[in-house]
């Protein structure tokens, strides 16, 4: 069974290399952008990262006296009030790592937040066109797992750089302080960590990259599953559906594991090379204390203290290059979100109040892709308050119209007006505010039934709420509900019949008082009762409106002021039921196919 939808393709059964990231110094000059207004409480982390590592050179140094002093002279009263001087110092180390992690963990969630809340705002900006050919489980990735990996980057990466380069300065400091000739000994092999961890994270940052999309992939995979569990179960295809999931898991399992296995492998290699180090520390150490007056056992065991107190940050930061990059990768397909062109509005295009429904196409064509025409040089006349049926087999470019006219997709040439007006020149806001939709596929939202009909129109009055929903013959049925209009409804309505939602969905349209109304396949899921129900509904919703009507059912359009019947993209027949019948062409074999005894 192939993947129900969209762009994430099954991965298969080999591994395949991902790619490197596009531009990780333009991803990281965004990231620190989102920060950049927070500088002074940036500052004031350093300071305390600052205030915590003098504390530990101080406290380190502190040791040697310790053994110098009191431990070798057998000094047990000294050592005691030594110690608790220690201990002292450490209590405002640890008060100042507090702080700093605090701030940071503020910073990073704000920061997190503004960064979710534009890819959100970016998202409702993209034409349909985009959700059409993206899958919806990769662009909730996106939102959830990317931005999660973004926000650990911030709030833990970022404080340990920040603490490891300035522990990093004031251990060197205090080595050199000690003892120049240990310092040399002691940084011979830094330059050989740094090699071997530049290599590792060259190797394994395109994995990481895979793991993200292989992440996505899989999160895609389970939405659309999820989704559509019922058509899984009636056709049987659990088998076949848990067989392909088990092919992306793997697939992210193999990413995961060659991301996590070849990073992984940098920290125990940096800590032989630092075993090796303090080894070869001590006994240079041995030699000089044993040749030299300038060096005692106080003095090498300190110098080793701040040696394991200079490496470890080095290591850490090493090891937080694993993090960054599954955080760049994150943040790359954010930032891919948040740079997609928007849906904005041609110079000059102004808002309309109202519209009366003079609609009007002249010539227009479309394709989705090019080459591949949809429409054909379509011309379509619907005066104010008529009502006009598009009627075809699947795929004739009935819902393509629809599109056009509500733009949400723009036609490759011709021209669309409204009231003698192109729509060019109209807000996309304010034309689809004159324009309500009653679709086959209604979708309602977890929330009340009150809330779920005030859709339509935010500012509407709760008596206006009831009222439409008399109008839409739906009030009866929501009197039944256990909370009334306060009932809460569960995932798209699942707690309601397919009848019930779709009388919502009109009631909404009827709040809404649009001069357009569209009708697409709004009965063809309803049993023959609830049509005749659903009808009444819908003749008091279309009183004074332009409405186009999509529908399988003939016998619902008998009533239209035209009738537009698409093939293969062009109208090839247009009148009256009647006429249309007296000619005897396509539309009356798809009338008299359906009534055929």
């Amino acid at each position: 069974m192939a993947r129900p939808m969209g762009p994430g393709a099954g991965p298969g059964g080999r591994f395949h290399q991902a790619e490197k990231l596009k531009n990780p110094k333009s991803t990281i000059k965004r990231l620190l952008g989102y920060m950049s207004h927070k500088i002074y409480a940036l500052i004031f982390v350093c300071l305390l990262c600052i205030i915590s590592t003098v504390v530990n050179v101080l406290a380190t140094n502190y040791y040697g006296n310790i053994i110098d002093d009191y431990i070798v002279p057998h000094d047990l009263a000294g050592l005691k009030w030594m110690c608790l001087f220690i201990a002292g110092i450490y209590f405002i180390s640890v008060l100042a790592t507090y702080f700093q992690n605090l701030i940071m963990v503020k910073l990073s969630q704000e920061t997190t937040a503004e960064i979710r809340r534009n890819l959100f705002t970016s998202m409702q900006k993209l034409p349909l066109r985009f959700f059409d050919t993206h899958s919806s489980g990769d662009l909730m990735s996106r939102l959830t797992n990317d931005v999660d990996n973004i926000n650990m980057t911030l709030s833990q990466s970022i404080t340990q750089m920040f603490s490891g380069i300035v522990t990093i300065i004031g251990m060197l400091i205090a080595m050199i302080v000690l003892s120049p000739a240990l310092t040399v000994v002691g940084l011979i092999t830094t330059p050989l960590m740094f090699l071997t961890s530049r290599f590792l994270v060259k190797k394994t940052q395109p994995f990481f990259i895979k793991q993200q999309q292989d992440l996505g992939n899989l999160n895609g995979y389970i939405e659309e599953i999820v989704s559509g569990q019922k058509a899984v179960l009636l056709f049987s295809q659990e088998e076949t559906v848990e067989n392909e999931f088990g092919k992306i898991n793997r697939q992210l399992t193999k990413s995961s594991i060659m991301a996590q296995a070849l990073s992984g492998f940098m920290g125990p290699l940096n800590n032989f090379i630092n075993n090796m180090t303090f080894l070869i520390v001590a006994v240079v150490g041995g030699i000089l204390a044993l040749n030299t007056t300038g060096l005692s056992i106080g003095n090498i065991f300190v110098f080793i203290l701040y040696m394991r107190s200079f490496t470890r940050p080095i290591n850490e930061i090493l090891n937080i290059f694993n993090t960054v990059q599954s955080a760049l990768a994150g943040a790359e397909r954010v930032f891919e979100i948040m740079d997609e062109a928007p849906e904005l509005d041609p110079d000059g295009a102004h808002d309309i109040a109202e519209l009366d429904g003079d609609v009007v196409l002249e010539h227009v064509k479309f394709s989705y892709d090019k080459g591949k025409t949809i429409l054909k040089d379509a011309c379509i006349h619907a005066k104010r308050g008529e009502t006009v049926a598009i009627v075809g087999p699947t795929g004739a470019g009935k819902t393509t119209i629809i599109n056009l006219l509500t733009k949400f997709y723009d036609i490759d040439s011709g021209n669309i007006l409204i009231d003698g007006e192109n729509i060019d020149r109209l807000t996309r806001s304010s034309l689809r505010r004159n324009i309500s939709m009653v679709l086959q596929d209604t979708y309602l939202f977890s929330e009340t039934v009150r809330e779920n009909i005030r859709y339509g129109r935010l500012d509407a009055t709760d008596e206006d709420v009831i009222l439409a929903a008399k109008m839409a013959n739906a009030h009866a049925f929501i009197m039944q509900l256990p909370d009334g209009y306060d009932t809460i409804l569960s995932d798209n309505g699942s707690n309601l019949s397919q009848g019930q939602r779709q009388l919502l969905a009109i009631a909404r349209a009827v709040l809404s008082k649009a001069s357009i109304l569209i009708l697409d396949e709004a009965t063809s899921s309803i049993d023959t009762r609830t049509e005749v129900q659903i009808q009444k509904a819908m003749l008091r919703l279309m009183e004074g409106k332009t409405t186009f009507v999509i529908a399988h059912r003939l016998s619902t359009i008998k009533n239209a002021d035209q009738i537009l019947v698409l093939n293969q993209g062009e109208i090839i027949e247009q009148g009256t039921h009647e006429s249309l019948l007296k000619c005897n062409g396509f539309y009356a074999n798809l009338y008299n196919s359906q009534f055929r005894e």
